[in-house]
C-alpha cells in the first residue's frame, strides 16, 4: 500500500498535490526543511532571518520571533546551545540532583 502511495505522489510534484487539497478545501501544507524555512517568501518578507555568532559554528542564521510587540519586542540574543552545554544546570539548580548523582550519571554514560 504504501510503495503504491509513493508511486502515485511521485507522478506529480509538491505544487500539484497542495492545489489538489486546496481545491477540495483539504488543508495542506508543505512541510519545510531548514533552507526552505529561510527561503520562504513570507519569512523573508518580514525580516525573521536573524545571524548570530555560534563558538563552534561560526555564524549561524535564525528565525527572528515572529511576534512584533511595541513595549517588549522579542528577541533572540543566543546562539543554540552545544550539546550537553546546560546539563549540569539543568539537572542541578532546576532538577536538585547533587553533584554525586550528575557525577555517577556521567561516568555511566546516561548524560
Amino acid at each position: 500500500m504504501l510503495e503504491q502511495l509513493g508511486e502515485l505522489f511521485r507522478q506529480h510534484d509538491l505544487s500539484h498535490w497542495i492545489g489538489l487539497c486546496e481545491s477540495i478545501g483539504l488543508p495542506a501544507a508543505p512541510i519545510n526543511d531548514m533552507a526552505g524555512v529561510f527561503a520562504h517568501p513570507q519569512v523573508q518578507a518580514r525580516g525573521l532571518v536573524q545571524h548570530l555568532p555560534h563558538p563552534t559554528a561560526g555564524s549561524v542564521p535564525l528565525l527572528a520571533s515572529p511576534l512584533r510587540l511595541v513595549t517588549s519586542p522579542a528577541s533572540v540574543r543566543l546562539p543554540p546551545p552545544l550539546l550537553g552545554q546546560h546539563t549540569q544546570e539543568i539537572l542541578g539548580e532546576w532538577l536538585g540532583y547533587d553533584e554525586a548523582t550528575v557525577q555517577a550519571l556521567r561516568k555511566e554514560g546516561v548524560i
